[in-house]
């Protein structure tokens, strides 16, 4: 059985990845580090379907962690073929009033900890010469975005990563590709009252919201053997916003 690790896998767009992984004949291996309700509900649902699914708490900015929980997938399942780097955060603040703590709270999730789980699973990855590293990344990392400079810079460093990474790992075979969405209707949209969703949505050229799913079939796109030729790609999922 094919095997792919999700981290940040508990909800939003990480949970509609381990379900459409799951649906394609993955075992999948669900990481969450706050979400433990929602990974056990997840995981819960997904086994009760027939599907092979576990969940592992780590805390990605943590590289023990990061190793732990490609360890613990491999140890389960002997081997990694996908792995999709999705757990991130965001903080909204003017340049001026972010913190230190923010900072490094946002650096070292959303870029260090698909640093640490890369560097993890390409060790594997290297010793089978085949594996698939596919990074969630956002336009606002292509473009940026004004009162989200930490969350901008740390998603362009994903697409920075996952340019340099593809270049080193492609003679091994194993492909990196990355996955931008835009506005995507998820949990973090909630703090958004009706009004400004309708502005946000009349912004889009495809006038409407994204959902987990569409990102979902962007990642499976890039786990699939059909994008066996593709890598150092940057696919942006996000109704026109970004062209």
């Amino acid at each position: 059985m094919k095997t792919a690790v999700v981290t940040g896998g508990a909800r939003g767009i990480g949970e509609a990845v381990c379900e459409r992984l799951c649906r394609d004949g993955y075992s999948v291996t669900v990481n969450w580090f706050h979400s433990e309700e929602k990974a056990a509900s997840l995981v819960k649902r997904l086994t009760e379907s027939g599907f092979d699914a576990f969940a592992v708490k780590a805390d990605v900015s943590n590289s023990a962690d990061a190793d732990m929980l490609i360890s613990a997938a491999v140890k389960r399942n002997g081997r990694l073929d996908v792995l999709v780097n999705n757990a991130g955060v965001a903080v909204r603040s003017f340049f001026d009033e972010t913190t230190d703590e923010q900072w490094r709270r946002v650096t070292d999730t959303n870029l260090t900890g698909a640093f640490n789980c890369a560097r993890a699973a390409s060790k594997q990855m290297l010793r089978q010469k085949n594996g698939r590293i596919i990074n969630i990344s956002s336009m606002w990392g292509q473009t940026g975005a004004s009162c989200e400079v930490a969350y901008s810079a740390s998603k362009a460093g994903v697409i920075g990563l996952t340019k340099a990474l593809a270049k080193e790992l492609a003679p091994s075979g194993i492909t990196v590709n990355c996955v931008c969405p835009g506005v995507i209707d998820t949990d973090m949209m909630a703090s958004f009252s009706r009004e400004d969703r309708c502005l946000i949505a009349d912004d889009i050229p495809l006038g409407r919201f994204g959902s987990p799913d569409d990102i979902a079939n962007a990642v499976a796109f890039f786990a699939d053997e059909r994008s066996s030729f593709v890598t150092g790609q940057i696919l942006g999922v996000n109704g026109g916003s970004v062209i």
